[in-house]
């Protein structure tokens, strides 16, 4: 399998989100960054679903509403600012158990301030929560990058995740994947269908 294009890669995490997302389904964006995510998982749910997207910066957040502003998708999202590891705190008792589709691209906010970064403790927390909002048949998708300092350490809690996953006898891919720093991979774990 040939390396994960870094150009491409939020594109492939994208599609992997929406060829599973359907109208009304809930959706989680981890990292909301510039938005792009969030506007991409708000416009595959349709007007009757919602999409939570979180993020720690200040100026994360006011991107990301700008961008749905625009694009007129703001109803359909709620934007915290706050860790995703605190996603339970957040979904109402109907959303628990009916996520559709989790989203992470880990990592620091591009453009803005590359000390603060997503961290192996908080993003371990979010997975598991993640994993456990999903519908069956839900998937959580997951960007790492090793290309910076910090990346290589959560990249391993993330593949640490997709082994636990896989022993467990769930579907796992890596997309990307190689034990060779620098390069981003992409995780999928889909829940079983009911």
């Amino acid at each position: 399998m040939a390396p994960v294009n870094p150009v491409r890669v939020t594109e492939r995490a994208q599609k992997l989100a929406t060829e599973i997302l359907r109208p009304g389904d809930i959706a989680v964006d981890g990292t909301a960054g510039k938005g792009r995510d969030t506007a991409c998982l708000a416009q595959a749910v349709g007007p009757s679903g919602h999409v939570h997207a979180f993020d720690i910066q200040p100026e994360a957040v006011a991107s990301t509403r700008n961008l749905l502003e625009v694009a007129g998708l703001l109803d359909r999202v709620s934007v915290h600012l706050r860790s995703h590891a605190e996603l339970a705190a957040v979904l109402t008792p109907a959303q628990q158990g009916k996520v559709g589709v989790a989203i992470f691209n880990l990592g620091y906010l591009p453009g803005g301030n590359p000390d603060i970064i997503t961290r192996p403790d908080s993003t371990l927390a979010a997975l598991d929560v993640s994993f456990t909002a999903l519908r069956p048949g839900g998937r959580l998708i997951c960007v790492a990058y090793t290309g910076h300092p910090g990346g290589p350490e959560e990249s391993d809690i993330v593949l640490k995740f997709a082994e636990a996953r896989a022993a467990a006898g769930l579907h796992v891919e890596k997309i990307g994947y190689y034990p060779t720093p620098g390069k981003p991979w992409i995780l999928v774990v889909n829940k079983p269908a009911a």
